[in-house]
């Protein structure tokens, strides 16, 4: 939120008067005096006047009733040259901190007729994000839906060009020469897409549209995350879809959209295949994105549910599924050299000494093995997962360590959570750093490497290498090994 912006909106809702233009806005209940004409040596129409005894240089004219006192000498000058009086909004250029939230909240809640006024694109979505940051949903929705109905139009004419292409695709801006700069306003780009829809250029057309609407679908995505957290699903979905309409690829609304689609058609067959389809499109397009294990995991769930016929005949098979498990015999303790469940965690504790995390107990693996696998868990495991590399990242490894002590019993073959152990330990120096990193590598190096790329992407140069240093040693044959020791030299 700019102080453009503050200042604005109290123009905005301030009632016409006889000030002239960037006047600091009059306070609330107070009335300008009515405007003098020019007289010669006078002031200019229009001028504030000046009250008596505070006169200005050619020591003429009064301040009209209700204007801010001007402080300072007795000749009525600011304190300092460019002050700004008392109470008036800070300035920008000058020596004063700018307002706080809550401040520039309560100077815009004081804006009588603020929200009823007419608003750019600009200052109805810059409200509606302040609101929404500061956790006033209701006025946040208001200002959204404000802002949106400014690309009406735009969104309209977007989607007859588009039609028009065909399969040809949307230029961008810049190849369709839009000429649009990071200044250009909703409004204006949207003037120029229908300039160019008028003669004929559709590609034109909807290049500049789109451009046009790219800030428009950031106000929907945020509106329809409010309508999630207040409860109105099927509102988040409409907007979601509504987004995708435009823009296919969105990351934010590909990915909400297609959970919504999994939480609230569960019997849905061709939804519950959708949602399975958006959260793949969703991990090919943005593959580098912030939960693309997470989608991932949702997309398999998705596609067994639609091939179970629905959550219910879904839920009946996987408890079948335990049933028959369940009825199984189990042995009563582990086999001899054979990890139990979570072997990383698993060994001879006595041997390996006190650093070495504990053994699991028969009761231990059968509370384990008697945990039904639903999607929540599996989701909630992947979101640890991530959880301890970003604890790796920081240097946390003791938090890392029992991160992973609660993923790597139920999901044992986890790649990255074995991994992640290891190079916990390996932080750690724990007597058991060694054998565990064995393990990890010697089951899956690749996900070894992999850790280091995450750890590099979220900001640990120095433990990335260190990693792919000490798997290039463990592993001398390794199958990458030029473009392991390539990043490890780096």
């Amino acid at each position: 939120m700019t102080l453009c912006l503050a200042l604005t909106a109290a123009l905005l809702a301030a009632e016409p008067t006889n000030l002239p233009p960037n006047h600091p806005p009059v306070p609330p209940g107070t009335q300008a005096s009515p405007a003098r004409p020019a007289s010669p040596g006078g002031m200019p129409e229009g001028h504030p006047a000046v009250m008596p005894g505070q006169g200005t240089s050619s020591g003429q004219g009064t301040m009209p009733e209700g204007h801010p006192p001007m402080t300072g000498s007795g000749a009525g000058q600011p304190s300092t040259p460019g002050a700004i009086p008392d109470g008036h909004p800070p300035m920008s250029g000058t020596d004063r901190a700018p307002p706080s939230a809550d401040e520039l909240l309560k100077q815009l809640d004081s804006a009588e007729g603020l929200r009823t006024r007419e608003k750019s694109f600009e200052i109805a979505s810059s409200l509606g994000k302040l609101y929404h940051a500061n956790g006033r949903v209701s006025e946040a929705m208001m200002y959204f839906l404000q802002a949106e109905e400014k690309a009406v139009p735009t969104r309209t004419l977007f989607l007859e060009q588009r039609k028009k292409l065909g399969k040809k695709p949307v230029p961008s801006a810049e190849e369709a020469g839009c000429g649009f700069t990071p200044a250009t306003t909703v409004e204006e780009m949207g003037k120029v897409a229908q300039e160019r829809a008028k003669k004929g250029d559709a590609a034109g057309a909807a290049a500049c549209a789109r451009a046009a609407l790219a800030p428009v679908l950031e106000v929907e995505v945020l509106r329809g995350h409010v309508l999630y957290l207040t409860g109105d699903k099927a509102g988040a979905l409409t907007v979601f879809e509504r987004v995708l309409d435009v823009a296919p690829s969105n990351p934010e609304a590909l990915f909400s959209r297609s959970a919504l689609l999994y939480e609230t058609k569960g019997e849905d067959v061709k939804a519950l295949q959708a949602a399975h389809e958006g959260f793949e499109a969703y991990v090919a397009v943005h593959p580098d994105g912030p939960r693309v294990d997470l989608a991932m995991q949702l997309s398999k769930f998705a596609e067994e549910t639609a091939k179970a016929g629905g959550r219910e005949k879904w839920k009946k098979q996987r408890e079948e599924e335990r049933r028959i498990r369940l009825s199984q015999p189990r042995p009563s303790a582990p086999m001899a050299g054979a990890p139990m469940a979570g072997a990383p965690m698993a060994g001879n504790a006595g041997a390996q000494g006190q650093d070495a995390p504990p053994a699991l107990t028969q009761e231990m693996m059968d509370a384990v093995q008697n945990t039904e696998r639903t999607p929540e868990l599996e989701a909630g495991l992947a979101k640890l997962v991530e959880e301890g590399e970003e604890h790796l990242a920081k240097g946390r490894y003791e938090e890392a360590l029992g991160v992973y002590r609660r993923v790597v019993p139920f999901q044992p073959e986890n790649g990255r959570a074995k991994a992640g152990m290891a190079w916990a330990l390996t932080g750690l120096g724990r007597p058991m750093a060694d054998k565990i990193w064995s393990v990890a590598v010697g089951s899956d190096a690749a996900a070894v490497e992999k850790l280091g790329d995450t750890l590099l992407a979220k900001g640990d140069a120095k433990g990335a290498k260190a990693l792919w240093a000490k798997l290039l040693q463990s592993v001398p044959d390794y199958p990458n090994k030029a473009a392991l020791q390539a990043k490890a030299s780096q």
